[in-house]
């Protein structure tokens, strides 16, 4: 046993001194170190005894509940075999500047600060990064796929336009010197006309066919940067949201400016259609959303409060529902006509930069400050399109804080229903 062949240190520095000593005095030294390590056997036999008895004691199971053990298992088997709704969450390495999904296939495109475009495929059990594109030489501002999904488009603060090939990879146009400043956004037109936006408030318009790298159109109505560009199915007008509060629209036909909108005290950051194309909504620094009837951009027909926390970005779900990605963390739903606020579809942990709908209208993905895409199932909104309340009374406060099924958070009054 361990604890018996230690010897003391004492008596082993001794027995050192004495060696080869065959005298009495020796034999009874060692008689009684013998003696000692009986002694001190059998304590440790029986102290390992009662060790023994007192484990055997802790072993004893306590019964369990049959009934409640087969409960638990239950439902782990069954939230394992659960089917998932919605594809699981991207982690990228570097911070996220836009996402953009494929017109037509399963495939979500990431832009990021370090000039990359990472290029993901997504299903509901996993999503797979098909490619990398390194692209610009500094932060990627804005992705978007030509209507076909052939060709990517992005821009960048390193002043660039690129054209790159989604099945090769390889770049098809480059304009490395479009404008003076980082280019903040751009807009397809059709398959040769495109638009970009800068920081310095400057609009350009640009065609595939020209020989030359040079724009066709340029405008600087703006004092600010553009926020973001959008035109209908018709192609007649491009429009223009400004950091300086300000809605330019340009006559593409006559390549000049139609009219610009007073400015207001906030900055105006997104851009939405609705309404059959008869609506234009923009979203703004202070949580509000300011709505145009289309061909009147001067001035607002009306404006729909929030929750007075910025709006970075939206989009159209339905002709009448709007989903806003929001500083605070949160994909709110609002509809428009009669306006109200459906609840929250999801939540990340910090400021939500980026949303987008796929091509088949099931996911939304968005993406925020903490390098992190997440997916949202919102197939319920088609049940959404038959919202009748205009006359009735309802909670503001409430609504806004009404969980979708989307979201990873529960209503309070959910789940006390379910124990009834």
């Amino acid at each position: 046993m361990c604890k018996s062949e230690n010897k003391n240190p004492e008596n082993t520095f001794e027995e050192s001194l004495d060696m080869g000593d065959t005298s009495d005095s020796g034999d009874s030294d060692v008689s009684m170190s013998d003696s000692n390590s009986v002694a001190s056997d059998e304590e440790n036999e029986q102290t390992l005894e009662s060790s023994a008895f007192e484990n055997a004691d802790s072993d004893i199971e306590e019964p369990i509940d049959e009934e409640e053990e087969d409960e638990t298992i239950k439902a782990i088997r069954q939230e394992s075999q659960k089917e998932r709704d919605r594809p699981p969450n991207i982690k990228c390495e570097d911070f996220i500047t836009d996402i953009s999904f494929h017109p037509q296939n399963d495939l979500l495109a990431v832009a990021s600060i370090v000039g990359d475009v990472l290029l993901y495929k997504y299903s509901n059990e996993e999503n797979i990064l098909e490619r990398t594109l390194e692209l610009h030489t500094r932060a990627c501002r804005d992705i978007e796929f030509s209507a076909d999904g052939n060709i990517l488009f992005s821009t960048s603060k390193d002043k660039s336009i690129m054209m790159s090939d989604v099945e090769t990879g390889k770049l098809v146009k480059f304009y490395e010197n479009s404008h003076d400043v980082a280019v903040n956004c751009l807009t397809v037109i059709d398959e040769n006309l495109f638009a970009t936006g800068d920081d310095d408030g400057t609009i350009k318009l640009w065609d595939l066919r020209e020989k030359s790298d040079k724009q066709i159109y340029k405008t600087k109505k703006n004092e600010d940067y553009i926020s973001d560009l959008i035109t209908n199915e018709s192609k007649k007008y491009l429009i223009g949201s400004s950091g300086d509060g300000s809605i330019i629209s340009i006559d593409l036909e006559q390549r000049k400016i139609h009219m610009q909108s007073e400015e207001y005290e906030e900055e105006l950051t997104c851009l939405g259609i609705f309404r059959t194309e008869t609506k234009l909504i923009s979203g703004s620094s202070k949580g509000k959303l300011f709505v145009y009837n289309w061909e009147e951009f001067g001035l607002h027909s009306d404006i729909f409060p929030g929750t007075k926390t910025a709006i970075n970005s939206l989009i159209p779900i339905t002709e009448n529902i709007v989903v806003t990605a929001c500083e605070d963390g949160n994909l709110r739903a609002t509809h428009l006509f009669p306006h109200r606020h459906l609840g929250i579809v999801g939540q990340h942990d910090l400021s939500v930069e980026n949303v987008d709908i796929c091509n088949t209208g099931q996911f939304l993905a968005s993406s925020s400050h903490n390098n992190d895409i997440k997916f949202w199932n919102i197939q319920y909104f088609e049940d959404f399109e038959k919202v009748d309340q205009k006359h009735k009374k309802h909670n503001k406060k409430k609504e806004l804080k009404n969980n979708l099924p989307s979201s990873n958070i529960k209503n309070a009054s959910d789940f006390f229903s379910g124990l009834v």
